[in-house]
C-alpha cells in the first residue's frame, strides 16, 4: 500500500502497521485517541499524554535527540514524525530502515489533513472522521462566540534569555488568529526578539507559553516593568501548539482565556 505524507513523499506499507514509533507528542496522543495501544511500541520523553503510555512505553530520546540505534533495534514498521519537531538528519537516517510518515503543519486545515491521513494509515478512518467533525464544530462555536476580529495584537513568547517568539507561518499563529487576535510578528518560524523590540511593538497582550520554556510569575513581573500598559498572561502551550486530538478541547480553553481578557477585548 502506498501513502503520501505532508511533504509529498511516498511510503509503502505491506499491511496495517503493528509496530509504530511516534516521535511527535501531539501525534502520540492522537494515536491513543484513535484507538491504538499495543501497536505503539515507543515514544519520546516529551510524549507526556496519555500518562499511561508515558509511564509504560519504551522511550527513545527527545524529539530532536533520538536514539537512532534503539529505534532500529525495535524493528518498527512505521515511524510518525514531523518536519519541524524532528531533525532532518535523524529522519534521513531512519528513512534508510523504516517507512517514515512526516507531517508538516502550519494551520488548522493542515492539522485536520494530518488526522485524516493518519486515520487511513492505521486503519482508524472512522474514528479520525468523527474527531475531525468534533474539532470543526468546536472551532465554529469559538468563532461564533468571539464575533468579528477585535484587531488586538499579541506577542506569544516561547523562550527566555533570549526571548523567542512565533512567526506568522506557525500553527500557534493560526490559533491566535482563530481567537480573534493578531500576531504582531511578521517574520517566519521562531525569531529571537530583544526587549527593546518588544517595547517598540507595544502589543496589547503578551502570552507566556508553558512550553517549551516554563515561564513563571517572576517573568510576568520582569516584562511588566518594561511594558506597564500591556496585559501579560501565562497560557497553556499545549492548547496552542498540539495539533492532534487536543484541538477538540482547545477552543473551550481559548474561549475561557478570552473571557478572562474580556474587559480589554470588549467582547459582546
Amino acid at each position: 500500500m502506498e501513502f503520501t505524507d505532508q511533504l509529498n513523499r511516498k511510503i509503502n506499507l505491506e499491511s496495517t502497521p503493528k509496530r509504530i514509533v511516534s516521535i511527535v507528542p501531539s501525534q502520540t496522543e492522537l494515536l491513543h485517541h484513535l484507538g491504538l495501544d499495543m501497536e505503539v511500541i515507543a515514544t519520546t520523553k516529551f510524549c507526556v499524554h496519555p500518562q499511561s503510555w508515558f509511564r509504560n512505553k519504551t522511550r527513545i530520546g527527545g524529539t530532536k535527540n533520538l536514539n537512532i540505534d534503539k529505534i532500529v533495534e525495535l524493528r518498527p514498521d512505521l515511524i510518525l514524525a514531523n518536519k519541524e519537531e524532528n531533525e532532518q538528519v535523524q529522519l534521513d537516517a531512519l528513512c534508510k530502515t523504516t517507512p517514515v510518515w512526516i507531517s508538516d503543519i502550519h494551520n488548522l486545515s493542515e492539522a485536520l489533513q494530518m488526522i485524516e491521513s493518519v486515520g487511513v494509515l492505521i486503519n482508524k478512518k472512522t474514528n479520525a472522521s468523527k474527531l475531525i467533525g468534533e474539532i470543526k464544530a468546536a472551532f465554529e462555536k469559538l468563532k461564533l462566540s468571539i464575533g468579528p476580529n477585535q484587531s488586538k495584537t499579541v506577542l506569544y513568547l516561547i523562550w527566555h534569555n533570549p526571548y523567542m517568539t512565533i512567526g506568522s507561518d506557525t500553527f500557534i499563529s493560526d490559533m491566535l488568529s482563530r481567537c480573534g487576535l493578531t500576531n504582531c510578528i511578521q517574520q517566519t518560524r521562531y525569531p529571537k526578539i530583544a526587549i527593546e523590540e518588544i517595547r517598540e511593538l507595544n502589543p496589547d497582550y503578551i502570552f507566556l507559553s508553558s512550553e517549551p520554556f516554563p515561564f513563571k510569575q517572576k517573568h510576568i513581573e520582569e516584562l511588566q516593568k518594561e511594558l506597564p500598559l500591556t496585559k501579560i498572561e501565562m497560557v497553556n502551550g499545549e492548547m496552542f501548539s498540539w495539533y492532534g486530538n487536543r484541538m477538540k478541547i482547545s477552543p473551550v480553553y481559548f474561549a475561557e482565556l478570552l473571557s478572562k481578557l474580556k474587559g480589554a477585548l470588549s467582547l459582546p
